[in-house]
């Protein structure tokens, strides 16, 4: 079975031109490519409708999860799967073939990617980030916010898969200081809401995530092995943490 007949890609945009056009060159053995702006003012539209398989959908955002649902409900999708991508996720050519020799045809109704984390095109020795259910049956689809993100699970049976997707973000240091200050803002509303704690959100409570973070991401990137490339994951990943954990402080302060 052939992934363009039965898998439709949906990628998630807004002001997306230093990644969109790689993640769109590896997609082109899709016959339709979903993709849905949330109004950029970049070159994103521009780059966007430069492919032949793409269909150019717009949405003002209001949260991951009604984005998500509209794209998948909302856009014509038609094929058996969602392929379920940000805008700076690449798809290998041995993820294409997996799909094709493991998953089509054997009634699952979606399936696990783990991901390769990378900098400019440079793969790190490994990452923090979790595997995530980003193929799936869109009636089988449960979306959940958690946080500023949001989880994707499926009714039925899942698929782990070997081949990886790759991470690889390409926007500027402002624009990605921009975007973990939103993405602190929500995740300090999901730990305000309380509920399970796990360890990491412990740890934030404590106020000594950042260094775990700085600490454990500097380990699973590669440490010395990977050079400036698992350091600049391993600050990245404290910056965040450190955003949070200001506020975090600054709430608890007004109280």
């Amino acid at each position: 079975m052939q992934a363009r007949d039965h898998v439709t890609p949906l990628v998630l945009t807004l002001d997306e031109e230093e990644n969109l056009a790689r993640t769109l060159e590896a997609l082109g053995w899709a016959r339709r490519v979903v993709v849905l702006d949330s109004g950029s003012t970049d070159g994103t539209e521009r780059i966007a409708r430069g492919f032949s398989n793409v269909a150019w959908f717009i949405r003002p955002f209001d949260d991951f999860k009604s984005q998500t649902l509209h794209g998948v409900r909302a856009t014509g999708i038609e094929t058996d799967y969602v392929l379920a991508l940000d805008a700076d996720m690449e798809v290998p050519a041995a993820f294409v073939s997996e799909l094709e020799s493991r998953f089509l045809g054997h009634g699952h109704a979606g399936a696990r990617v783990a991901f390769d984390y990378a900098f400019d095109g440079r793969r790190l020795l490994g990452s923090v980030y979790p595997s995530q259910v980003r193929l799936f049956r869109p009636d089988a689809l449960r979306l959940e916010l958690r946080g500023h993100g949001h989880h994707f699970e499926v009714e039925g049976s899942v698929l782990d898969l070997e081949a990886r997707l790759v991470h690889d973000d390409r926007k500027s240091l402002e624009r990605w200081l921009s975007a973990q200050l939103g993405y602190s803002r929500h995740e300090l509303a999901r730990l305000d809401r309380g509920g399970a704690s796990r360890l990491r959100d412990l740890l934030r409570r404590a106020g000594v995530m950042p260094l775990a973070a700085f600490a454990a991401s500097y380990v699973r990137a590669g440490g010395p092995l990977a050079g400036r490339a698992a350091l600049r994951y391993a600050y990245e990943r404290a910056t965040y943490e450190a955003l949070l954990a200001l506020r975090l402080l600054r709430a608890r302060d007004r109280s």
